[in-house]
């Protein structure tokens, strides 16, 4: 097992099951599994990209004046003729405060 995930280091414990499986040995995939993390042979684990990005936005503080809170978002629609349509909106607002 350790000769496998040597040569083929970006094989996991699933892949390295069947390859095992096809040299003939009779193992179960647990077994492989289980091996597989006492050898120290786990993969880096990668964060999913929309959180990574969610750290790295700034705290959204409120507005002090108009115009100054903005929001944006995309429309996707598709027309007859089955092209796709993809529209950037952006509007400003939302709730304004009113001085007293």
């Amino acid at each position: 097992m350790r000769e496998i995930a040597e040569t083929r280091v970006r094989y996991g414990y699933r892949r390295i099951h069947v390859l095992l499986r096809r040299e003939g040995w009779d193992v179960n995939a647990k077994r492989v599994y289980r091996l597989y993390k006492e050898l120290g042979l786990q993969l880096r684990q990668k964060p999913p990209k929309r959180r990574v990005k969610a750290k790295l936005r700034e705290g959204r503080c409120a507005a002090s004046c108009s115009n100054e809170v903005w929001a944006m978002d995309f429309v996707h629609d598709q027309l007859a003729t089955g092209s796709k349509l993809r529209v950037l909106t952006v509007s400003a607002g939302g709730r304004r405060l009113t001085r007293h």
